[in-house]
């Protein structure tokens, strides 16, 4: 299995940092990604991490691209 990472200008948010842009608690945030109302990334360790670009696409309104 190949991993790709993101793109050097694309930030890795945390679930407080999105719940932050969208005003909503971070565990709302999990649940988006649970979901997949949101893409997320998993750490090592097991954490979600949002790529920048993706979220604010939505912050704009724009849906997710299938």
């Amino acid at each position: 299995m190949s991993v790709t990472a993101p793109p050097p200008t694309d930030r890795l948010l945390t679930p407080g940092e999105v719940a932050a842009l969208f005003r909503v608690d971070p565990k709302t945030v999990t649940r988006w990604a649970v979901a997949g109302r949101i893409a997320s990334i998993r750490t090592p360790g097991g954490h979600r991490r949002f790529r920048e670009t993706e979220v604010q696409a939505l912050l704009r309104g724009e849906g997710p691209r299938d």
